[in-house]
């Protein structure tokens, strides 16, 4: 059992590693592996899930995008240049037709890995507080930021500045500081 903070407790399963075949012909063992080896390894849509999205708000796979190119109002693509897999972040803004009244605003993960689509949104209405709409964000760019690795890409940050909505008449202040 580990403890990290008082009242916490975690704990740490250690597995024995598999034993792996060192097997090496005589040159193998004069040389090291080539840095653009081939490596495998053997993912699912439920490891995908379970890893990079276990805050999104709903998840699921398919075959074709879920993303109307027509509610985006953001996104970034990372692309594997040889076979054509992607990690994709895209925010969009809807309303369902059983409440047209709040919009809500989606943050979507999209992996595509061969011809599977996994694929996680972050929603949060569009009238939620700063603090969610920053915690769903965050939540979403973390996820796309892991994901990236899958295909090769790091991901740096960026910082983007927001423009003040016009507003009819600004509120007075009274007490300066």
């Amino acid at each position: 059992m580990l403890r990290s903070s008082p009242g916490a407790v975690r704990y740490a399963v250690f597995r024995q590693l598999p034993k792996v075949s060192t097997k090496m012909t005589e040159e193998q063992a004069e040389t090291e592996p080539d840095w653009g080896s081939p490596l495998q390894l053997q993912l699912t849509p439920a490891l995908l899930i379970h890893t990079l999205m276990a805050t999104a708000s709903a998840v699921h796979t398919g075959w074709s995008s879920c993303i109307d190119e027509k509610l985006v109002v953001s996104g970034t693509v990372s692309m594997d240049d040889t076979v054509g897999n992607y990690v994709r972040l895209a925010e969009q803004e809807f309303y369902e037709d059983e409440d047209p009244e709040v919009v809500w605003h989606d943050w979507t993960l999209e992996i595509r890995i061969a011809n599977i689509l996994t694929t996680g949104h972050w929603q949060v209405p569009v009238s939620a507080s700063p603090m969610e709409w920053e915690w769903y964000a965050g939540e979403a760019e973390k996820a796309f930021e892991r994901a990236c690795l899958l295909i090769g890409r790091r991901v740096h940050r960026g910082l983007v500045v927001d423009e003040p909505a016009p507003s009819e008449q600004l509120p007075s202040r009274l007490i300066r500081h």
